[in-house]
C-alpha cells in the first residue's frame, strides 16, 4: 500500500468542494474536514454581506487548514478554495505533502448550482471575484484538475482515478 496524501479539494465557490470532499474522503478511507469551518466569524460575516475576502482575511484561515493537514500520517481530505498560488504555497509550507484536486467547470453551471443551494453564506454575486482571483494549478504543483460535470459520484470517481495516476506516493 502506498502512503496516502492529504488532499485539498479546491476551486471557486459552487464547484462542489463540500459535496465532493466527503465523498472523496470516504472513497480513500480518510477523515474529512470542511474548510468553511476554519473561517473565523468575521470572515463569514464579511462574505455574507457580499464582500470578498482579502489576503489578510485569508491568512489565519489558511494557517488553520494547514495546521489540520500537518502531520496527518494516515491522510485526509479538506475542502479549501485555495484560489491563488500563494495560498497553496502557504498550505504546502504547513503540510509539505499536500496534493490538490482542483474542481473545474463552466461558469454558467457553477452559477446555476450556487443559485440552487440553500443555507450557504457565499452569495452568487461573489462568483466573479472568485474567478478573478483564481490561479489554476501550475505544472510544478502536486495536483489534478477534475471536471465537475456529471453526478457527485462520477466527479469523485474521476478524482480518485486522477489521484491514482499521480507519480510517487498516492492515496490508498
Amino acid at each position: 500500500m502506498r502512503t496516502p496524501h492529504v488532499v485539498a479539494v479546491m476551486g471557486v465557490a459552487g464547484t462542489g468542494k463540500t459535496t465532493i470532499g466527503p465523498l472523496l474522503a470516504a472513497r480513500l478511507g480518510v477523515p474529512y474536514a470542511e474548510g468553511d469551518d476554519f473561517h473565523p466569524p468575521a470572515n463569514i460575516a464579511k462574505m455574507s454581506a457580499g464582500h470578498p475576502l482579502d489576503d489578510a482575511d485569508r491568512w489565519p484561515w489558511l494557517d488553520a487548514i494547514g495546521a489540520w493537514a500537518h502531520g496527518r500520517e494516515g491522510g485526509g481530505v479538506v475542502s479549501c478554495s485555495a484560489l491563488k498560488r500563494a495560498y497553496r504555497d502557504r498550505l504546502r509550507a504547513a503540510a509539505p505533502g499536500l496534493v490538490f484536486v482542483h474542481l473545474t467547470g463552466d461558469r454558467q453551471l457553477i452559477e446555476d448550482r450556487m443559485s440552487h443551494r440553500r443555507g450557504h453564506f457565499m452569495p452568487t454575486a461573489l462568483l466573479d471575484s472568485q474567478f478573478a482571483a483564481l490561479q489554476p494549478l501550475e505544472a510544478d504543483e502536486a495536483g489534478v484538475a477534475v471536471d465537475i460535470s456529471g453526478s457527485p459520484e462520477e466527479i469523485t470517481a474521476r478524482a480518485v482515478r486522477a489521484l491514482d495516476a499521480l507519480p510517487g506516493p498516492a492515496p490508498q
